[in-house]
């Protein structure tokens, strides 16, 4: 059952100190950059606008572009 969500973008719920899982899938694609990011290993969001960025820089470009 652990193989299913393989390969599967995960939808996601971002809060301030976390993320809830609204559809299963094992990574999340950048809002920015279009890199796909592994749940793992996300790090970086928005939950203003409820997306995920690959990292620091990225999320910092996005928050400066979107004023």
């Amino acid at each position: 059952m652990l193989m299913m969500n393989r390969n599967k973008q995960a939808k996601l719920h971002y809060m301030a100190n976390g993320f809830r899982m609204l559809a299963s899938g094992d990574h999340v694609v950048c809002a920015i950059t279009g890199e796909s990011i592994p749940l793992d290993e996300l790090r970086y969001w928005s939950v203003a606008r409820q997306e995920p960025y690959a990292s620091a820089e990225v999320s910092v470009k996005a928050a400066l572009a979107k004023r």
